[in-house]
This record gives C-alpha cells, structure tokens and sequence, in this order.
C-alpha cells in the first residue's frame, strides 16, 4: 500500500496510540508489535488522514534496525 511513514521513539507511538484510540480514530491497521523477539522488531499502525492518505507510524526497540531484512 503505498503511504507516507514516521517513526518514533516507542514511548512516543505508545502515546501517540493512546490519544488515537481515545479520540476514537479508526485504524486500518491497529497497533501490534511486528516480528516480535525478531530482526527488525516494530511496533506499527496504520491509519488513514482526512484526504484518504494512508499514514503509517512504527518504532523500534533498536533504531538500527530500521532497514533490516
């Protein structure tokens, strides 16, 4: 899916999914951790802005695994 992403720090996207879910914002894809105890570790989500735009947020317990195969 084609989107435009950022990444955080993990407490900033646990904070971020928080405000999100309490203001009642529909996630196309809902936070979960992505391969867990893995190479490249993430938390993600995905969501849609007002114009249709997919935006995805993802952190990662190690910031050099952000391009890992």
């Amino acid at each position: 899916m084609p989107h435009f992403g950022v990444i955080l720090s993990i407490p900033d996207f646990q904070g971020l999914a928080d405000r999100l879910r309490a203001a009642g914002t529909e996630c196309v894809i809902e936070p979960y951790v992505r391969f867990e105890g893995q190479q490249g570790e993430q938390h993600t989500m995905f969501l849609l802005d007002p114009a249709g735009n997919a935006l995805e947020f993802k952190a990662f317990a190690d910031d050099s695994q952000v391009f890992a195969a």
